[in-house]
């Protein structure tokens, strides 16, 4: 065939891949579309008789792989198959998974203390289009049920555990009890956690998201998201078909960084988990510290359910110093070698200020009925030496 076309054509049309052995590592197949034998095999690609990729946008290789290993991780261990599917962002995640569940008319039932950016979503973006949402405690179930008799709109519960920033965590089991029992969906973000500490799917959750960015990938190099279902029909025909129209799909260089921070989760969250309680006791014992939230403290509210759902606490915990806003403020300032960003879940620890940052755009009013107070801190323990995490958060105090 070579020898047949021009030299310019040779240049323009790639050889059929020739593949005799497995390659070690995950490929990253950079094509924006895929090619078919014959017309009789791209109809039956478009229909659904055969399996194979169409567009990008559709789906991967290098993207479903990544997609499939996290549903593998979610449901490890819990006899359910979940797929999955990738996604640009988690706010991404959380977008196509609510509009593809939910219509016109349509409640939301969620928490206060919940991510400023989902919150905003609900109300900037869900609002307009009719999808009204609702906040409430969810450790007080005689509210929650009374809300959901109440209310026969609400079609869905959404959760965070541990939240954001405070570190409340919630009872995933009772919640899903009461929520199937008014035919609520559940929807739990489990990027705090992972699955390697805890998994929503064993406790009743009907789906799961995350944003991949922070701990999954845990290199701050890449910027995803992940939907996990274990309704395959429910993903298949409700869920991908608004990540085609919406264009929210996750692209192949990130899903294959994603790819190789997933190869170091389990050790990585191991570390974490050390850390962060290493520096929330010292922390409990500072003179500056009004207070410290982290699940893994016995004083915490939320000790005892954290350790029945979860493996570990985490990598996240957030404090107060005496002082408010101004001591918050001066301690970011004064920060050498942690680091201000507004992210989580990298091996370096970061830190933020929730009232000025994450949660700019929430209502002063909820933020403190929530204990998102003015002068609290938020902290990302990474995986360095504890005594270098601990020094500089001295030096910030």
């Amino acid at each position: 065939m070579e020898n047949q076309i021009g030299f310019g054509s040779i240049c323009v049309h790639d050889p059929k891949e020739q593949r005799h052995t497995q390659p070690h590592q995950l490929p990253i197949y950079a094509t924006s579309s895929f090619s078919f034998d014959s017309i009789e095999q791209g109809m039956d690609v478009f229909l659904g008789k055969q399996p194979g990729h169409i567009y990008s946008r559709f789906g991967n290789p290098t993207i479903d792989t990544v997609a499939e290993k996290i549903a593998r991780l979610e449901s490890f261990g819990t006899g359910f198959e979940a797929s999955g599917l990738l996604t640009s962002s988690g706010m991404a995640a959380i977008a196509t998974l609510l509009m593809g569940l939910l219509k016109a008319g349509d409640g939301i039932l969620t928490q206060g203390n919940l991510y400023g950016g989902t919150t905003a979503l609900f109300r900037d973006v869900l609002q307009p289009l009719n999808i009204h949402f609702q906040t409430a405690d969810l450790s007080q179930f005689d509210q929650l049920e009374a809300l959901l008799k109440k209310n026969d709109n609400i079609r869905l519960l959404y959760y965070e555990t541990p939240a954001n920033p405070t570190l409340d965590c919630y009872d995933m089991a009772a919640l899903a009890e009461l929520a199937h029992k008014y035919n609520c969906i559940v929807v739990a973000d489990n990027t705090f956690a992972t699955p390697y500490l805890q998994r929503p799917l064993q406790y009743g959750a009907d789906f799961v998201v995350h944003s991949t960015t922070k701990y999954l990938n845990g290199h701050g190099n890449s910027t995803a998201g992940a939907i996990i279902g274990k309704n395959k029909e429910q993903m298949r025909e409700a869920v991908l078909p608004k990540l085609k129209l919406l264009g929210t799909n996750c692209n192949s260089w990130d899903a294959w960084l994603l790819n190789n921070g997933l190869k170091t989760l389990e050790i990585r969250m191991d570390r974490h988990c050390r850390n962060a309680r290493q520096l929330a006791q010292w922390l409990e014992q500072h003179p500056k510290v009004i207070k410290v939230n982290y699940p893994g403290l016995p004083n915490h509210p939320s000790h005892e359910i954290a350790k029945r759902q979860m493996k570990d606490f985490g990598g996240m915990l957030s404090f107060e110093l005496k002082g408010g806003l101004e001591a918050g403020k001066q301690f970011m300032n004064r920060l050498q070698f942690c680091t201000l960003t507004p992210t989580l879940g990298d091996v370096d620890t970061l830190v933020l200020h929730p009232a000025s940052m994450s949660h700019i755009s929430v209502p002063r009013e909820v933020r403190l009925q929530y204990g998102i107070t003015d002068g609290l801190v938020r902290i990302s323990t990474g995986i360095e030496n504890i005594e270098d995490i601990i020094g500089d958060v001295e030096r910030g105090i």
